[in-house]
């Protein structure tokens, strides 16, 4: 059971940041030396964190369900179709690539092109269908080994005008659709995985909500340049995380 919560911590703190929860999850399940299949294990346990964000922004969902912000239910709506079309047969042709390091490498050049644009006082008014598309298409190679779907997303609604507050809620609240739908096909697919990996669950809820909290907090303090730069870094030491990961 120690291993599982120990493995929930990790997801909880880097599924927010542009670094492969995936890949580090990986390796952790494979250091410990667990039953399940590693990629599987790191996939599942999304699941606790999907829990966080319904949590943390459950005034913005209640508005959703309510109709309040159809943009926005129009955004997770056609992000999740286009996602789960890029994702759920990229997911089979591609679970043992070795390129979402490289994918990484070129997201956090693309987040240092961004602050740099930022910088520079240069118009990033991309128009929301072109980002609804980026963005959807984005989330769904993220199932590539290696490839962060935050770092993807994030670097995607930073092409148009939003703040970083609403691109990282934007980021993390459209990734629930996804999650639940991959989380429901693994369980069906391997039952074992609920049944050895609740407790993981648990702490990557209660670590995924504090993260959450901190680093929305920190998006409040600093320039988007500085916010872009940052994560762009991050990109790059995922990058290597992954690598070594895989």
């Amino acid at each position: 059971m120690l291993s599982y919560l120990l493995l929930g911590l990790i997801q909880g703190v880097t599924e927010w940041l542009p670094i492969s929860s995936e890949g580090v999850v990986a390796l952790a399940s494979r250091l410990l030396q667990l039953e399940v299949s590693e990629v599987d294990a790191a996939l599942f346990l999304h699941l606790g964190t999907m829990l966080a964000v319904l949590f943390y922004f459950r005034r913005d969902w209640g508005r959703l369900m309510r109709m309040e912000n159809p943009r926005l239910m129009r955004f997770l709506i056609l992000t999740t179709v286009i996602s789960l079309a890029v994702g759920f047969p990229l997911y089979h042709l591609v679970k043992g690539a070795v390129i979402g390091p490289l994918l990484l490498v070129i997201t956090g050049c693309g987040l240092l092109g961004t602050a740099w644009l930022h910088r520079m006082r240069r118009d990033r008014g991309w128009s929301f269908r072109r980002l609804t598309y980026l963005t959807g298409i984005l989330q769904g190679v993220a199932v590539i080994p290696g490839f962060s779907r935050s770092g993807a997303t994030i670097f995607s609604l930073s092409l148009g005008k939003l703040s970083p507050p609403q691109i990282l809620k934007t980021s993390y609240m459209m990734s629930v659709p996804v999650v639940l739908a991959t989380s429901i096909y693994l369980v069906w697919q391997n039952p074992a995985l609920l049944v050895q990996g609740w407790p993981a669950l648990i702490t990557s809820f209660i670590f995924g909500l504090i993260t959450l909290r901190l680093l929305l907090k920190l998006s409040q303090e600093i320039s988007f340049a500085f916010w872009a730069l940052i994560f762009a870094v991050l990109c790059f030491v995922g990058a290597f995380i992954s690598y070594i990961a895989l």
